[in-house]
Formats: C-alpha cells, structure tokens, sequence
C-alpha cells in the first residue's frame, strides 16, 4: 500500500491550469455564467462530470453553482468517482489524509475514513487515487463555492450498485453531508446519436432506475449507488444541465456527454 500524507495534483496543468490565479478566474467566471435554478435548496447529491475543464467545466458548474448560497452550510463532502487508471476490487480510500490543489489543500474526513476501514471491500490504497481525475477535478470548484469542509473520496471499482448504496448509507450523515458522485455519459459518439443516448440516460435517472450500463454513463455504479440511495431517502432528482463536448469546445464527430443533476429531499424540492 502506497502511504503518503498528502495527494499531489495530478491534472493540474492538464484537466484545468495550474496556475491559481487562472484557476480561480476560471473556475468564478463558469460559476457566474451558470444559470441559476429556483427549484434546487440544499441539495443532498449532485451528479457532475469531470472532463477538462474547457470540456465540461460549464455543465459542473451549473451544480456547483447551486451551492453558493450555502456555502457555509455543508461541513463534509463524501465524493465518488470511477477508477480511469488502477483496477479496483470494491471501494479504495487514500491513505493520503490531504488532497492539494492549486486552490490549497482539503483535508480528509478522518472520523467517516476510519469508520468505512471495517467494511470487507474497502481498502486503503493510494495507488489508485495517485493519478485519478474523477476525483480531483471537482476540488477546485468545491474549494470555490463552500467555505470549510472536510472531503471523504472514495474510488469505485469492481463492485455492486448494492454495495455502493451500502457504503453511502454508513456515511450518509446529517443535512450538512453533501454526495458528490463524478460520472460523464456517453463516450466517443457522433453529437446527434450522442444527444439521444444522454437524453435516454438522464430520463432513466430521473426515474431513479438503477441498471445503468458503462456505455451510458463511465460512473454507472456510482450512480446506480446513489439512485438506490435517493429511492430510500425520497430524494428527487432535478436536471441543471445536459451538453456534450460538442457544445462547448469539442469535435462533433466523437463527443463525450455530461450531465449536472441535484437530488433534493422531496419536502424541500419545489415544482416547476
């Protein structure tokens, strides 16, 4: 097991600049461009993508941006992404107990990090954090829009929408816990089909109908996880945005597509 205090960005200079004050102005300018939704009041998940950020920064920015009239109120953020680089068997944590970005650095949520050690198909590893985009891509914009919290990152390997449900229920906390799950959509498609295919994946989470295949969505498990999760809590899903590379700096003949999605508890969840 790699051991290591603090995770080193690893995209940085990549996936979005490496340069802090570049960041920032680029991170507050998709921030303000976001439109803003009524209908979505502390949310208690959100679906975002996590491409470069010239890519689909635009569409995550339409859930952060949900966030800025909170930003005070959520102390933890338990955040679940999809493993690109090392094949996991379950769930990995880092041992690393910091991640750094440009922006700083963001500590780990020891209490929920120690309490999830006794579940069978959870490991400490750094290795498969060391080099993960899913993850650290959305730290800029978490560090932007909240003021003080805690991170709890979990890659998702290997494992079962079930058991992905299992590990949110043990850290689902109370009202100031906000789930991030990192997933984009389609891969590699012409924009047209690509559209349908998005359009048919989101109308399925809209439903919160878990079986999402891996050609809908790279972070299907994740999703599904949360969809089993939002079904037990009554959580309703609301879509801030759906686009594709296409739509924002890409080729049309083999897009990837993104989607920016809220589940709100159904008391709070305002109707169009």
């Amino acid at each position: 097991m790699a051991n290591a205090s603090l995770r080193p960005p690893a995209v940085a200079g990549a996936f979005y600049p490496a340069d802090p004050r570049t960041l920032q102005s680029m991170v507050s300018e998709m921030l303000n461009m976001a439109m803003p939704q009524d209908t979505v009041h502390w949310p208690k998940a959100l679906i975002v993508p996590h491409a470069g950020y010239v890519y689909s920064g635009p569409i995550a920015a339409s859930a952060y941006a949900s966030l800025r009239s909170t930003r005070e109120y959520y102390r933890r953020v338990v955040l679940l992404g999809p493993c690109h680089r090392v094949p996991v068997r379950g769930f990995a944590l880092p041992a690393a107990q910091c991640f750094a970005t440009p922006l700083g650095e963001v500590t780990i949520d020891r209490d929920s990090w120690l309490a999830l050690q006794d579940e069978p198909d959870v490991q400490v590893d750094d290795a498969p954090h060391a080099a993960e985009h899913a993850i650290e891509v959305q730290l800029p914009f978490l560090q932007t829009v909240l003021d003080h919290f805690t991170l709890l990152p979990i890659v998702v390997g290997d494992t079962t929408a079930e058991r992905v449900a299992h590990v949110l229920e043990r850290v689902w906390g109370s009202d100031d816990t906000l789930i991030v799950i990192s997933s984009d959509l389609s891969h590699y498609l012409p924009y047209q089909q690509a559209r349908w295919r998005d359009q048919s994946t989101v109308a399925q989470i809209e439903r919160l109908q878990s079986g999402l295949a891996f050609d809908q969505a790279c972070g299907a498990l994740p999703i599904d996880g949360m969809l089993l999760a939002a079904q037990r809590h009554h959580l309703m899903p609301t879509v801030l945005d759906l686009r594709n590379s296409g739509d924002t700096a890409g080729d049309r003949n083999r897009v990837v597509g993104y989607t920016s999605i809220a589940f709100t508890p159904a008391q709070r969840h305002v109707a169009h």
